[in-house]
């Protein structure tokens, strides 16, 4: 399915709520990355999540700290040129696909995902270098 395609089922709400799971996000949001410059791509990405989400009655599951960091950890890999296609760009971030216990551990606290504030508004990850076990 193309970039177009993903964009257009889930716009139009043909995809159901129990169907639309962690990596299908991500590939949507690869999908508008695809498609628009990255800031026009995260205003359609998250305006369409909170569309599918009132929809289907479930207003607070949106985040919008995990919806950014997602959209722009995504299009730091896109960047790097390594992949074309969503299936190469999936079997080269694997650690983008995994949800529970995933990369938002390397650059959050567990508390801060769990605030309101961060469910409303982007907070900037709080966890430092070596918490996050980068630097070895």
């Amino acid at each position: 399915m193309t970039a177009d395609q993903i964009i257009e089922r889930f716009e139009s709400g043909a995809i159901a709520n129990d169907s639309f799971h962690h990596a299908d996000h991500v590939e949507l949001a690869f999908s508008y990355l695809s498609k628009y410059p990255v800031l026009d791509a995260l205003q359609k990405f998250s305006c369409a999540l909170k569309k599918f989400a009132t929809a289907h009655g479930k207003t607070q599951l949106y985040h919008e700290t995990i919806t950014c960091t997602y959209l722009f950890l995504i299009h730091e890999r896109m960047a790097r040129g390594e992949t074309a296609t969503w299936e190469e760009f999936a079997r080269h971030n694997p650690d983008l696909l995994v949800w529970r216990g995933g990369i938002l551990s390397r650059y959050y606290r567990d508390a801060t995902l769990k605030s309101d504030v961060a469910r409303k508004v982007f907070v900037l990850p709080d966890k430092s270098l070596e918490d996050a076990s980068i630097c070895g």
